[in-house]
């Protein structure tokens, strides 16, 4: 067997220790009322003001990063906002929740087949589940602070959190000035709740977990409707169309560029 050379190893394991390191300027927090219960971690610009009026974006993580850990949630999507060039250009409050293991964020149905593929059913309107009902006392608890811009509030999400995405627009049409959804989906029944809210949607041609299907049905009802949608399709890209929208140089400035 061949040794890995102690070098190699030393820079792998200060790597990963960078990385964690970056991740700890996402500060802890848990909010808590009466009967509801969130974790979640919170980024805020570098010279932070609490005198001044900031951006709030708020990112939903997909189904495999639930949890009760409150590191999780920062798997996908957390470094972007670290990114130097992100936080001088765009200095915002990025909030990351994490869903609990026993929840969802939205009341969707989801279901494993005996071939292992997945389905999903999308409520129309329904009473918010645990996690959704806790999130949204959260968001409303955020936005009282004085150093949030209610001007700029935005909301992103991956997989179960594009999902989510969804919800949360329909059940605070007012509270956004615009959103992203990655390989998530809603029941179009929906769709006209929040068709107000600049959207872009993104999903890879060959996800096998959530259909991309979903995205497009959503896109084009926006589109027939006459509202401002962006749809980027990912022929080659899997489930983890999170990767390549995350690439993408566009999608922050024009998320920012939106206000209410």
């Amino acid at each position: 067997m061949k040794r890995v050379p102690f070098l190699l190893l030393a820079l792998i394991a200060w790597t990963i220790t960078s990385k964690a390191q970056d991740l700890k300027q996402y500060a802890k927090g848990i909010y808590v009322d009466k009967q509801d219960t969130i974790a979640y971690r919170v980024l805020f610009p570098e010279q932070f003001d609490p005198a001044k009026r900031y951006p709030v974006v708020f990112f939903l993580h997909g189904g495999g990063e639930r949890g009760s850990d409150n590191e999780a949630q920062l798997t996908h999507g957390a470094k972007l906002f670290l990114e130097p060039g992100i936080r001088k250009e765009f200095p915002a409050i990025v909030i990351f929740p994490q869903c609990s293991r026993d929840s969802y964020w939205s009341n969707t149905i989801a279901s494993t087949d005996s071939l292992g593929k997945r389905h999903f059913v999308f409520q129309k309107g329904g009473k918010p589940t645990k996690a959704m009902r806790a999130l949204l006392g959260m968001v409303d608890n955020f936005l009282d602070k004085p150093y949030a811009d209610k001007k700029q509030v935005y909301i992103g999400g991956l997989s179960m959190g594009g999902m989510g995405t969804y919800e949360l627009l329909r059940r605070k049409p007012r509270t956004f000035a615009a959103a992203f959804a990655i390989c998530g989906g809603d029941n179009l029944e929906n769709v006209n709740k929040y068709k107000k809210i600049p959207l872009w949607i993104f999903h890879g041609g060959k996800d096998d977990v959530v259909n991309p299907k979903f995205s497009k049905e959503i896109a084009d009802q926006l589109k027939i409707i006459g509202r401002e949608v962006k749809y980027s399709h990912y022929p080659e890209a899997n489930h983890n169309s999170w990767d390549t929208a995350f690439a993408e140089p566009t999608l922050l400035p024009w998320l920012f560029s939106h206000r209410k």
